[in-house]
């Protein structure tokens, strides 16, 4: 098989690619090892952060490339290279506009939903950089809905609709039926189906179950993969380039134990992301950066929810810890952070290392939480009134949910008082949850100030599960420059070779801006790949 640019990975970063690829005036071939494409991203809510969008112009929302660059300057721990950086602040507007003028994506400002990090400059307190998805017909794609990666009921709302959006989560049965009758999805699922309707339009087909082995290399040139298919090897020759697109090494326990800082046990993407594209760069010679960090979350595994190949499914745990009458403890029964923090950062928490004890001391990790809490609001799957389910501790009192959770229940009783105590008061002196606009976001906004995330454990009976330490993603990987060329170990690019998404060592390095950190960059470098492709190897 020959063609001009073959893209690696069918996600978001991969669909992008291949259509700036085929709009600079390439022939693209897509394959995706998979069943089903659209990766991490299929499965996501479908936030896209994007700085100085077009529509926080419509709005009249102040933004600018300086206060971005700001903003990633002010979080840098030596991490991020300041030429990918700017190419993504610099070029990400450019990128949305590229996908929304030909309808493979329609998105519209989160309103109110604040960056991360807000007593930093540049950040944007009242939001308008993270971006939802418009619902998507998906009854258009024909077979091909069923072709693109899910795990549970389609969701049918538009994120903003739901409590991780700021939005009640409620709508009208009529227009329920409506949505569930014309297969319109939100999230996610609209996110990928539209990307993946915009390359169908352009007859770029994505072959499924063909996975990259091996880069071929020719005369000092990347020029094709050796692929392999229903157990057969065979090459895909590729005229202008090849662009690896296929995602972290999250799932592979050799790479996380190789290069990770510290546990990631339960990741809350598809088990697909084994990283394969990572492989095949360090094979062709690549050069490797920010391989210790990851879109780090806690998350929760429930039993019984499983991926279709049977591996054991994580639920990122975002607004539960945020709620109140909430509060997480240690295996050792003591606060060790504050539960509201943005979920990438939080990570530091879980893996401060004891050298005394030569261990981890805030993992396990276990969030409580009351009768007033389970009366009220939801728990992953677990809606007020159901049933309490075996994944969840209870007891009737603290000293007995300690005796559950194996941990002192004198020195939990002592920590649960002591957050009581300020709880009540609306201020925690430990950890400052509750001081800022992001701790509030998740937390119950019908309640004033921090009483939204801050309220006292108090009503027996008491409950508990337990929280790992996941990840949305690994953010390290092949080393690119500006144009998304993979770089070999003298800092030159390799001809041929390009690369974007999660595969690539992260523009913003380990830094999550807002919600959709992932996917603004992952977009933006796919558009680039696919242009700089087509347009260097013609230049």
């Amino acid at each position: 098989m020959e063609t001009d640019v073959l893209i690696i990975g069918a996600g978001a970063a991969g669909l992008t690619a291949a259509l700036a690829a085929h709009e600079a005036g390439g022939r693209v071939t897509i394959i995706e090892k998979q069943a089903k494409l659209g990766g991490t991203a299929a499965i996501s809510g479908g936030i896209v952060w994007i700085p100085g969008n077009r529509q926080m112009q419509a709005q009249g929302l102040d933004d600018s490339i300086d206060d971005a660059l700001a903003y990633f300057r002010s979080l840098d721990h030596g991490d991020i290279d300041e030429n990918t950086l700017a190419a993504f602040v610099k070029e990400s507007p450019n990128a949305l506009a590229f996908l929304e003028d030909m309808d493979a994506a329609r998105l519209s400002m989160l309103e109110g939903y604040p960056d991360y990090y807000l007593d930093r400059p540049g950040a944007k307190p009242d939001g308008g950089r993270a971006l939802d998805n418009e619902l998507f017909d998906f009854s258009v794609l024909g077979d091909w809905a069923d072709t693109i990666l899910s795990h549970g009921p389609a969701p049918r709302m538009m994120l903003r609709e739901t409590p991780l959006g700021g939005g009640s989560g409620q709508i009208d049965p009529v227009e329920m039926a409506r949505r569930e009758s014309g297969d319109l999805r939100g999230w996610g699922q609209a996110l990928i189906g539209r990307l993946l309707k915009a390359c169908l339009d352009r007859d770029m087909e994505p072959l499924l179950n063909v996975s990259g082995y091996r880069l071929t290399i020719e005369d000092g040139r990347v020029s094709g993969a050796t692929i392999e298919q229903d157990g057969k090897k065979s090459t895909i020759q590729a005229n202008q380039a090849v662009i690896l697109a296929t995602g972290g090494f999250e799932w592979n326990e050799e790479l996380k134990h190789t290069f990770l800082r510290g546990p990631l046990e339960a990741p809350a993407s598809p088990p697909g992301n084994q990283g394969d594209g990572l492989k095949m760069a360090m094979a062709a010679g690549g050069s490797l950066g920010n391989m210790t960090s990851a879109w780090w979350v806690p998350t929760v595994s429930i039993p019984g929810v499983e991926w279709e190949g049977g591996e054991q499914r994580a639920m990122p745990v975002l607004i539960e810890r945020t709620l109140p009458h909430t509060l997480m403890v240690n295996g050792a029964g003591k606060r060790f952070c504050n539960e509201a923090n943005n979920y990438s950062a939080l990570a530091g928490a879980f893996h401060q290392f004891d050298p005394a004890t030569y261990a981890y001391p805030n993992l396990p990790a276990y969030l409580l939480f009351d009768q007033q809490y389970i009366s009220r609001y939801p728990l992953a799957s677990v809606m007020p009134g159901d049933p309490i389910p075996d994944w969840i501790y209870k007891g009737d009192d603290l000293s007995s949910l300690a005796t559950a959770l194996k941990i002192d229940g004198a020195q939990l009783e002592e920590t649960v008082a002591r957050f009581n105590t300020h709880a009540i008061k609306g201020h925690d002196p430990d950890f400052g949850r509750g001081e800022n606009s992001y701790d509030r976001f998740y937390g119950d906004r019908s309640r004033d100030g921090s009483a939204a995330t801050l309220g006292p454990v108090t009503n027996g009976p008491f409950y508990a599960v337990e929280i790992k330490m996941g990840a949305l993603g690994t953010n390290g990987g092949a080393k690119t420059n500006a144009s998304a060329q993979i770089l070999d170990l003298d800092g030159e690019a390799i001809p041929g070779l390009f690369a974007a998404g999660n595969v690539i060592s992260c523009p913003t390095g380990g830094v999550y801006a807002g919600a959709g950190g992932t996917l603004g960059p992952a977009l933006t470098f796919g558009y680039i790949a696919g242009r700089a492709a087509v347009r260097r190897h013609n230049s």
